[in-house]
């Protein structure tokens, strides 16, 4: 990144106009996501029946053939909410929620989150000892799974701590209409639920902003995963922030095909839905192939996405029809600098509000003022500090506090934890502890540690960069894997490219190494490798040239697109562990990548080749 990359006073003094007919409803929504007074009922709950009165035959869902106004999603949540009622529930209890991309998701949700019962969201790509893990961590009363994660469910049910008794099914189906007949050991949550009242509950009210509301599920870098807490609070600062500036209407639609799982998609894209009165429109999986007939098919105006996703779409063919849809908003995280500008010019896209919040964390970037390659813009208190990759942690001077980065460097974000800003962080104390830093600028304050590495821009402005845990050592210089990733995807025989840090003997740091998957038609042993180094060693500097290529047919990624890089780092560069993949190596004086045999890393390995 270079200094044309840093926001200038005459761009930010042209953005300004823009931004200044958008700050009243903006400061409204902030306003809002701000409120934590006592007895001032908040949270999801209330968010849906504000949005029945306001617009209740408006459109609230758009799922296949089914269309759901918002009346009718909030009877149907009512009915959930005054069943788990009269099952003894109350505020603070957990239910675990196994159920893929569908309204009955969103229902059974919103009718907890009424009562102050906490979704645990479940992982619906989880399974065997993961998933079991997931659930017992929290400890629900109640479990509902969903027709088409059964087996899943069933395959674990023995190392379980609930009971039998309270286990809930819903079909695979338009549950209203067709509620199905529940398999043995389950109840059929859809018929237990059709005579209870459609009216809104009384406890609606008595949801306040520290109420817990879901826990989403985090991998971290190591071990399996961890509950992070999500409060009703926590919900309307996202409703009210991202929602009140995205600045949707009646007539709007988002699109989410992203895993309500996830904090993008059931807080940001249907918080800001939501908000406006909007609807959604949303997909069991992802389909690049289906994405503009669905857009078109639903009337979609906006879009959230991930980073991915969108290099998804871009890798498909040109099309004629490529702008012909209503889409001109898309809110989301991670698109590539590399493909901003040719995303929207491609799709016809005006705005992207990208955005940077995690679930567990205690602050957010919004592109407000809608310029390109941003993560956007922080008014809470933040800062941007020294760090040392090679001893994964901040740096501390002779005082022992830490040192803000200047405009255009790179350092490790983090995020004051003060009232307006706490940090509601993990069910894993122990965990929490990790995640706070103390006595950062002064004694006794404290920040949270987001484990990302940003660069600032000006204006209260950054470009993320890497993930600590990503970010390796080689040669003395930092290598940015997203950096790395971003260049090799440019070059046209690559559609996937991983990039990690490698242990080599003999050597300092760590080597990099990518997995790599060639575009539709070209072969596994066909990618221009000779052609690859030209253009790595031209775009990059020599130290983040990878040095061992791994030529796979598939790249695993998580739910939301996110790179499964730990078991790449425990197989290496070792030829046995590659199950007959192609495997290359750049050695010392050569000009190109050459077969990494099991001769050459016996040889790397016993130190005749010096990398």
């Amino acid at each position: 990144m270079s200094q044309h990359d840093l926001i200038s006073p005459i761009a930010f003094a042209r953005a300004l106009p823009r931004f200044l007919l958008k700050l009243p409803k903006m400061f409204m929504g902030l306003r809002l996501g701000a409120n934590q007074a006592a007895g001032k009922p908040v949270g999801l709950g209330w968010c849906l029946e504000k949005a029945a009165r306001q617009n209740p035959q408006g459109t609230a869902i758009l799922y296949r053939d089914t269309r759901l106004t918002y009346t009718q999603l909030n009877q149907w949540a009512n009915r959930m909410a005054h069943f788990f009622l009269s099952q003894g529930l109350q505020k603070g209890d957990v239910v675990g929620v196994f159920v893929e991309n569908r309204p009955e998701l969103l229902a059974l949700v919103a009718g907890l989150g009424k009562i102050g019962v906490v979704s645990a969201l479940l992982n619906t790509s989880q399974t065997g000892k993961v998933l079991s893990h997931s659930i017992n961590l929290v400890k629900p009363k109640f479990a509902i799974v969903g027709e088409e994660l059964l087996g899943q469910f069933n395959a674990v049910t023995d190392d379980l701590e609930l009971p039998p008794a309270n286990r809930f099914w819903l079909a695979d189906a338009d549950t209203l209409a067709h509620p199905g007949q529940a398999p043995k050991g389950y109840r059929n949550l859809s018929l237990d639920i059709a005579d209870q009242p459609a009216a809104n509950p009384p406890t609606t009210d008595r949801i306040f902003h520290n109420d817990g509301l879901f826990y989403i599920y985090t991998s971290g870098t190591t071990g399996l995963p961890k509950a992070a807490i999500f409060s009703h609070g926590r919900w309307m600062k996202a409703y009210g922030g991202f929602g009140y500036t995205l600045n949707l209407g009646r007539a709007d639609v988002l699109y989410i095909t992203m895993p309500f799982y996830h904090a993008t998609a059931m807080c940001v894209c249907w918080g800001s839905a939501m908000a406006g009165g909007a609807g959604i429109a949303m997909r069991r999986k992802f389909s690049a192939s289906e994405f503009w007939d669905d857009c078109r098919k639903y009337g979609v105006t906006c879009i959230g996405y991930v980073g991915e996703l969108c290099r998804y779409l871009a890798e498909r063919p040109a099309k004629a029809d490529d702008r012909e849809h209503q889409v001109r908003k898309m809110i989301g995280n991670g698109l590539r600098p590399t493909l901003w500008k040719s995303f929207k010019d491609r799709f016809g896209v005006t705005e992207v509000m990208e955005l940077y919040a995690s679930s567990e964390g205690n602050i957010g970037f919004t592109n407000v003022f809608n310029f390109n390659d941003t993560i956007g813009f922080c008014p809470l208190p933040f800062a941007i500090v020294e760090y040392d990759p090679e001893n994964t942690c901040p740096v501390r001077h002779k005082k022992g506090f830490m040192k803000k980065v200047r405009k255009g460097q790179t350092g490790l974000l983090i995020g004051e934890i003060t009232d307006k800003t706490p940090f509601d962080g993990y069910t894993d104390q122990t965990k929490n502890k990790a995640c706070i830093l103390h006595d950062v600028f002064k004694k006794g304050d404290r920040y949270f540690n987001t484990g990302d590495l940003v660069r600032s821009i000006g204006f209260r402005h950054a470009q993320f960069v890497d993930r600590t845990g990503d970010t390796f050592r080689w040669k003395g210089e930092n290598v940015s894997t997203t950096q790395v990733e971003n260049t090799m995807c440019g070059h046209p025989t690559l559609q996937d490219a991983v990039v990690y840090g490698v242990e080599v003997p003999h050597t300092n740091g760590r080597a990099g190494m990518a997995s790599i998957t060639a575009h539709e038609g070209v072969g596994d042993t066909s990618v221009d490798l000779l052609g690859l180094h030209a253009h790595l060693t031209a775009a990059l500097p020599h130290y983040a040239v990878p040095v061992f290529l791994r030529i796979r047919k598939a790249i695993e990624t998580t739910g939301t697109f996110k790179y499964q890089k730990n078991h790449l780092r425990r197989e290496g560069f070792d030829p046995a562990l590659m199950a007959g993949e192609a495997l290359y190596v750049l050695l010392p004086g050569t000009s190109g990548y050459a077969p990494l045999t099991t001769e050459v890393f016996e040889n790397i390995h016993g130190g005749k080749y010096r990398l």
